[in-house]
């Protein structure tokens, strides 16, 4: 892919984006936080790509998956109104179904097409199938990293904006109670992933995100984690518990380790 290319998917992007401009104001708010999201998203590919390394051939790639990763989001918000995926559809399938109804890749070599396709379709999977090609391996890892490093931003933000100004489908609808779900706790707890369909409340989301930790995949991802100070940022939120504390601190103490700090 040459940069003339990823050029032209921008131009697209906008172009595309602007259709969902009928949309009412909370309707729109729900489609600028995804375009910003997704400006964003490619901010912190290009700089995996540059902490990780990349030829700009391959951060011209890694920048067309961050891209489209997310251009489902838009037809799912227009019909069901929520980024829930359980509640409407794979957004994953749905940003692959809009690469190919719109031809986006047409005009790539074959093996740049099936790798941006694969690196969509799969960025939103709990888990990653245990053979995955390579190098689609790396850029899946590399939109899944640069992915959750917006998403801990936009989580943030959304709590900073006074409630009539953030965009609703945020908290994916989740009710903002004082109260966190005991098997999410356990989970952060036991250093695992919390599943999505476990959280029942908005404070087991943040959880999720918290857990996040223990799926990095890149030296720059944690550095960049620590820098923005997200966790810290994101655990302040949360109930005073001794119990949330110490799952948190295992979180921290995971991430610290990891990023070869004491």
């Amino acid at each position: 892919m040459q940069i003339a290319e990823l050029q032209q998917l921008q131009e697209w992007f906008g172009s595309y984006v602007a259709t969902f401009g009928d949309l009412d104001p909370e309707g729109l708010r729900n489609i600028r936080l995804k375009q910003d999201h997704t400006q964003r998203v490619v901010a912190c590919m290009e700089a995996l790509a540059a902490g990780e390394g990349l030829t700009d051939a391959e951060t011209t790639l890694a920048c067309a998956v961050a891209l489209l990763h997310d251009v489902g989001r838009f037809p799912q918000y227009r019909r069901w109104r929520t980024f829930r995926d359980s509640e409407s559809d794979n957004h994953a399938r749905l940003s692959l179904e809009v690469i190919r109804d719109e031809a986006l890749l047409q005009r790539l070599p074959a093996e740049e097409q099936l790798l941006i396709e694969e690196a969509v379709r799969l960025h939103n999977l709990l888990t990653l199938p245990d053979r995955i090609s390579s190098p689609t391996d790396r850029f899946i890892r590399l939109i899944r990293d640069a992915d959750k490093l917006d998403i801990w931003r936009v989580f943030l933000d959304y709590f900073q904006l006074p409630e009539g100004e953030r965009a609703s489908a945020v908290g994916l609808g989740f009710p903002d109670l004082p109260e966190v779900t005991p098997a999410c706790l356990e989970a952060l707890a036991a250093g695992e992933i919390v599943r999505l369909e476990q959280a029942r409340v908005l404070n087991d989301f943040k959880l999720l995100q918290i857990s996040w930790v223990y799926d990095l995949n890149f030296t720059t991802t944690r550095r960049l984690l620590l820098e923005r100070d997200y966790l810290r940022r994101l655990a302040a939120t949360l109930p005073a518990s001794p119990l949330i504390q110490r799952a948190v601190d295992r979180a921290m103490s995971s991430l610290l380790t990891q990023s070869g700090q004491p």
